[in-house]
């Protein structure tokens, strides 16, 4: 999980994580940046037991509610998968500005790249009861509303506040409440 002083816990136990891109560059600010996150989460729900509570994807970080069989894995390989694919994607359209920032605060241990896009860790809390699970999700859905951006949760696209409202989210979530 990388130099974080946040851990997993309890691998198999649901966690709130945050995940925030290098020098909090607005990538997300792109519908194909965020879709390339989706579809990780996609790909491992179907296929590495991960189970998504809850999310929101700001410009430069998201946070998300989950579990999994191995959820340092799954964090580990959404975090490896996605940045490879936006690496790729920023450099098929030459947008040498972002990569040249990626590249100049890539960390100097990280030998193996030459581009780090997201913050070392994930900034892991165990979320041990249902209280605890209902103020992350509530954090997590009014963080778009805190920062201005819209008046009612479910008007922000990249949220699971839609399903908790009942509407179409952009992603499949296991409900924790209605």
């Amino acid at each position: 999980m990388g130099r974080s002083r946040y851990v997993i816990i309890e691998p198999d136990k649901p966690h709130f994580l945050t995940c925030t891109v290098l020098e909090w560059l607005p990538l997300f600010t792109r519908p194909t940046l965020v879709d390339i996150l989706l579809d990780c989460w996609r790909y491992q729900q179907a296929s590495q037991g991960l189970r998504l509570y809850g999310y929101v994807i700001l410009e430069n970080h998201l946070h998300y509610v989950a579990q999994a069989p191995d959820l340092g894995k799954c964090v580990s390989s959404f975090k490896s998968f996605t940045a490879r694919k936006i690496i790729d994607h920023l450099q098929a359209r030459g947008a040498e500005r972002w990569l040249q920032r990626l590249r100049f605060a890539k960390r100097a241990h990280k030998m193996d790249r030459v581009y780090q896009l997201w913050q070392e860790g994930s900034h892991a809390e165990l979320v041990y009861s249902a209280e605890v699970m209902r103020q992350k999700l509530d954090y997590i859905h009014q963080n778009p509303i805190k920062r201005g951006y819209v008046d009612q949760a479910e008007h922000w696209r990249y949220s699971s506040a839609r399903n908790y409202a009942g509407q179409a989210g952009l992603i499949e979530i296991e409900h924790w409440y209605s």
